[in-house]
């Protein structure tokens, strides 16, 4: 697939129904891929039907298997197709006729076309005849049916390193009867050795420890765990292990040793180290501990690499095929074995591989390369990199796409009302009258949210969201709203935004521009003085924004008392109502959480050199809109709800495991003898109110983001396929939650508007939304996206936060910054910190003896001579600077304390 995929490799293609089919059957992700280049412009792909085509047709025989029977119709249609371009060109005095090349890794396959003599070639043959072949050879997958594969190697037969994996069947019913577990597997930051595996039947995750008990499993596959008696429990190590460090010395090209794997010199360290530091823990930090038993789903995909220097061969000459190491961008991967005739001239570049296979015979996994990406360091390759390890769709729309799109393009207008030709006015009420504005960051261009208030002649107030009518141009199963599910949501980079639909309705036909007519969905509420909902309607309509403001615009407007217009009464009307609105959340539970945010300021808007990074400041207007956003969702999630029982299209935040705030709980009463309460999200923000040090004032924020880590993720859900009673939403203290407000940046939003507007007879629910398993299969993609593009922005803003970094350091010719930080975490040897001024966290490693109190979270240490202990929650003095990781090969900041 990646070999169809490459920019290089064009040939002319037919693709048979028969693979097509059997691709489905094997993989969905690779089938969507492989229908995907069926689209793509640069592509010469056809599909044929042979299977439909009365001369290719063909039919199972007895005794024959699913692949014999493939195997045979593809023959057919590869004879049938020859012999169809002979008889297209009778008579032709062309002196190369095209023929037809059965391209087939299967080596009996081939063997029964040549007898029958049907042109055919293994993948490897054909490339080998190309020019300048290495390159794509480089891109195809180990395969054991490949007849090329590189001779020069002796056949080694390794000893079994790794225990075999249960037959799957094995696994489904152990699973099944409660005698194993499955789950995702979750590689810890920390420690390459450990991992963790969260089922359904233990409080607390299941504990890995060593590579055999992780038994070649990779960040996110989905294993079945077998659980060891609980006197074999074990708690976490509280030790960073580096795996290059530890596995400096390996050898690419030799065998790996046989026996027992965690007898290697990584594994020796790692118990050596770790059984002092478990003894020291409590026995009620021991949590259920076992080993991968088999794999239920694979999670690989191409990940972005570089090669190790170290495995490089000193004696292979350029042209020579040789195995080297190719270390992940991300820590929780693996280093990958790699087979490759380009090692020398990869060298110092980003590139994509993916994971082809991992044997028991094999410490590591084994892959190919995919393609370059460019040097190290280079910005278009560093943000490219970036957005392929976050797997962020980022292609250019293709033709499909963009004939979805108005005719008119720029020049679309909404349509006088006498001159309506295609109904655009049908249905929808006439707002544009009405005093209406938007509040957002600086610069924004998808303008998804509007707002509105104004006194009744009965003393109420009416105020309204309005949202971009996107579904409008958007229609159910078409090229674009196939693409949009697919990319899920729109991903907001530092210096770049890629878009979840194309920029013409993103930044143009769909947001909501000021004095300009635009097609919206309305929520409008009567509501008394005190904010108490008395009504709400739904509408479709037509707006005209009378302004579009910033957070510090509107704040300024609404502050300055010089000011009596009816669009700033308009905002200071809004903001009484929200201010009530949010402390009635608050008096339900709701949760005031925090998270790290920062401001990178960039040289220009056409530049991407960031000049300095300041935490967000955030207003009473950011509230404001805050506060009527939820209100809008929550309102939705009733109606849709109430209409579509079984099919709506909800968002919930389980309540987290109360075992997920032990630690912080435990190190609240040790260190500043606070006691934090987590019975119910009332009792937990009320203990949070209480978490204060006169003599610190930014500990109550600190204790805040360390709460939100302890949250579970909020998701997106199908009505019908959860409980009643788990519809809620912790966080926010609300029994019912979706997401409407957004729906240029989130295709769940879009959902809930083809929903709400079937609710109120606007337009008839189109049938995939009535189906529950499309839903869910809709959404949980929605909701990987989701997560995908949320770390893809914080890696950006890190990446960002760095160069800025580097900039300071020139502008004070060549000394390095300083800030303050907090201890959030102390480790056997080292420990994490957070600078909040940055919203960057950072791990201190210490060099020589230090001596380390799990029970006091603290750890003394020689620092300029004098020893030290630093404990959670002390304010250190650090040092930034940012180097090259040699593991990742992407510049990462490094801390190290100045002083305490």
């Amino acid at each position: 697939m990646d070999l169809l995929e490459s920019p290089s490799f064009k040939p002319p293609i037919i693709l048979l129904q028969t693979v097509l089919e059997e691709v489905r059957h094997r993989s969905i992700p690779l089938h969507s891929r492989l229908k995907a280049l069926l689209k793509h412009e640069d592509k010469c792909i056809w599909l044929f039907y042979n299977e439909f085509n009365a001369d290719t047709a063909f039919f199972r025989q007895e005794s024959e298997s699913p692949n014999d029977r493939n195997d045979r119709g593809i023959r057919l249609a590869a004879e049938w197709y020859n012999t169809h371009v002979i008889n297209t060109f009778p008579g032709s005095k062309m002196t190369n006729k095209p023929i037809v090349l059965l391209l087939t890794n299967d080596r009996l396959n081939k063997a029964k076309a040549q007898s029958s003599k049907i042109p055919s070639s293994s993948v490897r043959e054909y490339l080998m005849g190309m020019k300048e072949p290495n390159s794509l050879l480089d891109i195809l997958t180990l395969s054991s049916d490949d007849t090329e594969e590189d001779q020069s190697r002796p056949p080694v037969k390794n000893a079994l390193i790794y225990p075999s994996y249960l037959p799957t069947t094995a696994c489904l019913a152990g699973v099944k009867s409660g005698h194993l577990h499955q789950g995702h597997f979750n590689a810890s930051p920390y420690n390459y050795l450990e991992g963790i595996v969260t089922v359904p039947a233990f409080k607390k995750p299941i504990l890995l420890i060593g590579r055999e008990n992780m038994n070649r499993s990779v960040q996110g596959d989905v294993v079945v765990v077998e659980v060891f008696p609980e006197s074999e429990w074990k708690s976490p190590t509280e030790e960073v292990v580096d795996q290059d460090n530890e596995s400096k010395n390996d050898d690419p090209e030799q065998p790996d040793d046989g026996g027992n794997i965690d007898s290697t010199s990584d594994s020796k360290h790692y118990t050596k180290t770790s059984t002092s530091i478990r003894s020291l823990q409590p026995s009620s930090d021991r949590q259920p501990t076992g080993k991968v038993v088999g794999v239920i789903r694979r999670s690989w995909r191409a990940y972005v690499c570089h090669i190790d220097r170290t495995s490089l061969s000193s004696t292979a000459s350029s042209l020579s095929t040789q195995t080297v190491f190719a270390s992940p961008l991300s820590r929780s991967i693996p280093r990958i074995r790699l087979r490759t005739r380009q090692a020398p001239q990869l060298m110092g570049q980003k590139i994509l591989v993916t994971i082809d296979r991992w044997d028991e015979t094999s410490k590591y996994p084994e892959g190919h390369f995919v393609r370059a990406l460019g040097g190290v360091g280079e910005e278009d390759a560093e943000r490219e990199s970036l957005l392929l390890e976050y797997e962020v769709p980022f292609r250019p729309f293709g033709r499909a796409v963009r004939d979805c799109l108005p005719a008119e393009g720029e020049n679309w207008v909404v349509p006088s009302k006498d001159n309506d030709p295609r109904g655009v006015w049908k249905g929808r009420d006439d707002l544009r009258e009405l005093i209406v504005c938007s509040i957002d960051p600086p610069n924004c261009q998808d303008i998804d949210d509007a707002l509105h208030a104004r006194k009744l002649p009965n003393g109420n107030i009416e105020a309204g969201v309005h949202i971009a009518d996107v579904s409008h141009f958007v229609a159910a199963n078409t090229a674009m709203d196939v693409e949009a599910a697919s990319r899920g949501t729109t991903v907001y980079l530092v210096d770049k935004r890629i878009d979840m639909l194309p920029s013409l309705l993103g930044t143009n036909l769909c947001s909501l521009r000021p004095n300009v007519e635009r097609l919206a969905f309305s929520a409008i509420w009567e509501m008394t003085a005190e904010a108490e909902v008395i009504n709400v309607r739904f509408t479709k309509s037509v707006i005209t924004s009378k302004a579009a403001f910033t957070y510090e615009e509107a704040q300024i407007r609404k502050d300055d008392p010089r000011r009596t217009d009816t669009l700033t009464e308009s905002i200071r009307l809004l903001n009484s109502l929200a201010r009530q609105l949010k402390a009635a959340r608050m008096a339900a539970g709701a949760l005031n959480l925090a998270s790290p945010e920062v401001k990178i300021h960039l040289q220009s808007a056409e530049s991407s050199d960031p000049i300095d990074v300041e935490q967000k400041e955030l207003r009473e207007t950011n509230s404001l809109v805050e506060e009527f956003m939820l209100l809008a969702n929550i309102s939705v999630a009733r109606k849709i709800q109430e209409t579509f029982p079984q099919s709506a299209v909800l968002r919930r935040h389980l309540p987290p495991p109360k075992t997920n705030f032990e630690k912080l709980q435990d190190v609240l009463l040790k260190r500043r003898n606070i006691v934090l309460d987590v019975s119910s999200s009332g009792a937990l923000a009320s203990s949070l109110d209480k978490c204060v040090d006169s003599k610190e004032p930014a500990f109550n924020t600190l204790v805040r983001i360390m709460a939100t880590r302890c949250m579970l993720s909020a998701e997106y859900f199908c009505s019908g396929s959860v409980a009643r009673d788990t519809f809620g939403h912790y966080g926010l203290a609300s029994p019912i939650y979706t997401h409407f407000t957004s729906p240029i940046r989130r295709y769940a939003d879009i959902l809930a508007h083809r929903q709400l507007a079937a609710t109120i007879n606007f337009a008839p629910l189109h049938a995939t939304l009535h189906s529950k398993g499309h839903i869910e299969a809709v959404l949980d993609n929605i909701n990987r996206r989701h997560r995908m593009a949320q770390m893809a922005s914080r890696a950006s803003v890190e990446f960002y936060v760095g160069l800025a970094l580097k900039d300071r350091e020139k502008k004070n010719g060549g000394l390095l910054p300083q800030e303050d930080a907090f201890v959030i975490r102390t480790l056997k040897n080292g420990i994490s910190v957070f600078v909040s001024a940055l919203g960057l966290e950072g791990l201190i490693m210490f060099d020589g003896e230090t001596v380390f109190d799990p029970e006091a979270y603290s750890i003394t240490t020689n620092l300029n001579g004098k020893q030290v202990t630093i404990a959670v929650f002390d304010r250190v003095r650090v040092e930034i600077s940012v180097t090259k990781d040699l593991s990742t090969q992407r510049d990462k900041v490094k801390m190290v304390i100045v002083g305490v």
